[in-house]
């Protein structure tokens, strides 16, 4: 909502509401086949995987405001992924699902077959979380060759809702 202020400067007021309601039940243990799925993409230091706070914060809203700003969100607040990965103990690349380009952003799209399973639980728990997803992955037959975390809940909604759910997307080998 803007609304303007006596000297006529536009006035950015946020929706209170944060963090779209997360329904488990539409992630977990779910199949999605993507075909160069649009993704904006930033990075942040980590020191052993745990990242600074405040830097994703920043990072975050930036890449959120660049979306917004060029109407590149999904109209569906549920369908916005963020996307968690760690290529080191140094670094997180984080991704941000969006429909269009982005002329100011580093643009990738990422291509194969992602499962996806639901938890709740702890940031420091990811690493069961992933052996949950391990041992899931070879009942069906199939192995991981990358991993990525979609946080439903930033962390003052997941204080609010009783919940830290997290979203893993197994890339697929294969």
């Amino acid at each position: 909502m803007k609304k303007r202020n006596e000297d006529s400067t536009v006035i950015v007021k946020r929706n209170e509401e944060c963090c779209a309601t997360f329904h488990p039940e539409k992630w977990d243990k779910k199949t999605y086949h993507w075909d160069r799925k649009k993704f904006i993409k930033a990075s942040v230091p980590t020191l052993f995987h745990i990242p600074l706070p405040p830097m994703i914060g920043n990072k975050v809203t930036k890449m959120m405001r660049l979306a917004e700003d060029s109407n590149s969100l999904a109209a569906n607040k549920e369908d916005v992924l963020l996307l968690f990965s760690d290529p080191s103990a140094f670094k997180t690349d984080l991704f941000l699902s969006v429909e269009n380009f982005i002329m100011e952003a580093e643009n990738i799209n990422l291509s194969g077959t992602f499962v996806s399973k639901v938890f709740d639980g702890a940031f420091k728990a990811v690493p069961k979380f992933i052996k949950q997803m391990n041992a899931y992955l070879d009942k069906q037959k199939q192995k991981a060759k990358n991993y990525y975390v979609h946080y439903a809940y930033c962390p003052k909604c997941a204080k609010k809702e009783g919940h830290n759910y997290m979203v893993l997307f197994a890339e697929l080998e294969g």
